[in-house]
């Protein structure tokens, strides 16, 4: 594959995300989540999205993909391990967030389906 594919590749998905993100932060607003950071972090260890309701600040990992099911199997444990990263430096920068219930969330998407937000989807080992 040439530079050139790949870079059109990337700026393609760069774009998909940022559309997944916008589409999870309505779905959540519609919810009463509100945001407090996107994508938050650096390449390979972001967090797409803070967001708090009441007590409670979730951190987000939003998946879009061709079909469902490819993507609520697209968080690995490579990748959370790397959120969780991020969440601690979050965490350090945000100390009174610590008052909180604090949880790991996903919001899945694909084509023609509705979003599927899915509470603590994975433990933090904080």
């Amino acid at each position: 594959m040439t530079g050139e594919a790949r870079s059109r590749r990337a700026r393609r998905s760069g774009i998909t995300g940022q559309r997944a993100e916008w589409l999870a932060i309505l779905w959540l607003g519609l919810k009463g989540y509100r945001p407090l950071a996107r994508r938050f972090g650096g390449k390979g260890g972001e967090i797409d999205l803070i967001v708090k309701r009441g007590r409670t600040i979730a951190f987000v990992e939003v998946k879009a993909r061709g079909a469902l099911d490819e993507a609520l199997i697209a968080i690995t444990p490579e990748k959370h391990r790397l959120v969780e990263l991020r969440i601690r430096q979050w965490l350090a920068q945000n100390p009174w967030a610590m008052a909180h219930h604090l949880r790991a969330d996903a919001v899945f998407l694909a084509p023609w389906r509705w979003p599927r937000h899915v509470p603590a989807v994975a433990e933090l080992g904080l």
